[in-house]
């Protein structure tokens, strides 16, 4: 897994059926205090994230092992939004 943040949503009508009533989110590596870094890539949601929020994402296999992405074609997905991350016991994050 890794902590991403939410930088845009992707809207897209004529798509494989299978990601029908999925929302498909555009995010970014954070640094440890929540600060976007590296190139943006998509992610499919399961969790209802919205954006600038702070998200775990899983990629590869594991993206497709959810409840709602088990056989979608999909390869990068949101699956918690972090209430707060700490790093060797200093708070880096917390939601406002």
């Amino acid at each position: 897994m890794e902590v991403c943040k939410v930088v845009g949503q992707a809207v897209a009508t004529a798509k494989d059926e299978r990601l029908r009533g999925t929302k498909i989110m555009i995010v970014r590596a954070t640094d440890s205090e929540g600060r976007a870094i590296g190139e943006p890539f998509a992610a499919t949601d399961t969790v209802g994230a919205g954006e600038n929020e702070l998200v775990l994402v899983v990629r590869g296999s594991a993206a497709r092992t959810t409840e709602r992405t088990h056989d979608i074609p999909t390869d990068a997905a949101i699956v918690a939004i972090l209430d707060s991350l700490s790093l060797e016991g200093k708070v880096t994050y917390r939601k406002a």
